[in-house]
């Protein structure tokens, strides 16, 4: 969470200094626009390649984290049948 909102202040800040800095360049007002835009698509495009990236890792974690419980609850249940096995001897030693 905290990351993302450091991306998206990166991002903002990138993209006001870039229009304040157009914006105060001696172009033509026609020229400052394209330059606007050629900016706002190229910050969009980084934009988008970062949200993907973090789509990825936020993937391959929640993949991590699956796996692992998988292996807690594999381990849970051997546990649990070697327990059920054990009291199982117990009560045949009585009988």
């Amino acid at each position: 969470m905290a990351t993302n909102k450091a991306l998206w202040g990166i991002v903002t800040a990138a993209a006001v200094g870039a229009v304040i800095g157009l914006l105060f360049a001696p172009d033509e007002g026609n020229k400052t626009r394209k330059k606007i835009k050629k900016k706002t698509n190229s910050l969009a495009s980084d934009l988008i390649d970062a949200l993907e990236k973090s789509k990825e890792k936020a993937a391959s974690a929640a993949g991590t984290i699956k796996e692992k419980g998988q292996q807690y609850k594999d381990e849970a249940i051997d546990t649990a049948e070697q327990y059920v096995d054990d009291a199982n001897e117990e009560i045949e030693k009585y009988r």
